[in-house]
């Protein structure tokens, strides 16, 4: 990759780090999958820094953020907006929502009733929204952070296969080793350190490397690799629901963000072991005998991977076809 797109890679890495700490691999697979035009599940146990993460990357990254607490009564039109009339000009006015940021933060997207989480498909499929018949584009770059709880069930609506579908990856923080934690606690002793993020890049910037990621070469025999490991979910015995070709597209793409975090202008097969979890885990869909016997999404991908055969090594041959 150019030194220009590194040294901004650099930058954002380590101003998050001042923020979310000990957590150097969810940040650049987050920021692999925003470079790469995805949305992003955290799931985790409250309290590990799942909003921080979101908040630090786009105070960082400079473009427009906002959050959006979802709860039982939130309503589609709180989402995309509403059009309210004007009485002085005998006209209805359409007011933008919080959807119109440029990164939206939906905080507990599981409690939200499947009508409002709708509300949302829209926006992450097509970059657009549509209110009372009239379509509105959403500004770029435009990303969702959503995080949900995944111990609590009261009160939650689980997420439907096509919501889940439309987030490139699903990743969870984990609790920071004990050293990183004394860190936090000294840290936030006086202020929480993302009072004082600043940005080190701007909106404009992002779209261009967003452009640059689809440069990316990936060699055909690593496109194999990723294809043989997607065909092996579609015919595996304990699952119900293989991988679809937007699965594939995500592998793809997510790929591509990913070797350009890292700094290279192509990908191994080793990004591809990577990001098979985070990119399929929560598209796949256990048989409800597997279910019962206590075999997980995450054993049969661990399953596939011994199976499926990797790509002759050698760095010089992904470069080029």
């Amino acid at each position: 990759m150019a030194g220009q797109f590194r040294d901004v890679v650099k930058d954002l890495v380590q101003n998050i780090e001042t923020v979310v700490l000990d957590k150097s691999h969810v940040i650049r697979t987050a920021l692999g999958a925003f470079l790469a035009g995805g949305h992003i599940l955290l799931e985790d146990v409250p309290g590990v820094a799942k909003t921080m993460l979101a908040r630090s990357l786009a105070i960082s990254s400079g473009c427009s953020y906002t959050r959006i607490q979802c709860t039982p009564d939130l309503l589609p039109t709180d989402v995309t907006g509403v059009s309210i009339f004007n009485q002085s000009t005998q006209n209805f006015e359409f007011r933008p929502g919080p959807i119109f940021n440029q990164v939206v933060v939906a905080d507990e997207i599981n409690r939200a009733t499947p009508r409002t989480q709708s509300a949302l498909l829209e926006a992450m499929a097509e970059g657009q929204v549509s209110v009372d018949g009239k379509t509105y584009i959403l500004n770029k770059p435009f990303i969702v952070f959503a995080t949900q709880n995944p111990v609590e069930h009261e009160g939650t609506f689980p997420l439907p296969e096509a919501q889940l579908d439309r987030f490139m990856i699903k990743i969870s923080m984990g609790y920071p080793g004990m050293i990183a934690e004394l860190d936090m606690l000294e840290r936030l002793r006086l202020a929480h350190p993302i009072e004082n993020l600043k940005p080190v890049t701007d909106p404009q910037t992002i779209i261009q490397m967003q452009a640059k990621v689809r440069d990316i070469f990936i060699h055909p025999k690593v496109r194999e690799y990723m294809l043989r490991i997607i065909a092996r979910t579609r015919d595996h015995t304990h699952l119900m629901l293989g991988a679809s070709p937007r699965a594939s597209l995500m592998l793809f793409r997510c790929c591509q963000g990913y070797a350009a975090v890292l700094g290279r202008g192509y990908v191994i097969p080793d990004d591809v072991k990577s990001l098979v979890f985070p990119v399929l885990e929560h598209r796949l869909i256990l048989n409800p005998e597997s279910r019962l016997r206590k075999v997980t999404v995450s054993s049969v991908l661990k399953e596939i991977l011994n199976e499926v055969p990797v790509p002759a090594t050698g760095v010089h041959q992904w470069k080029t076809a």
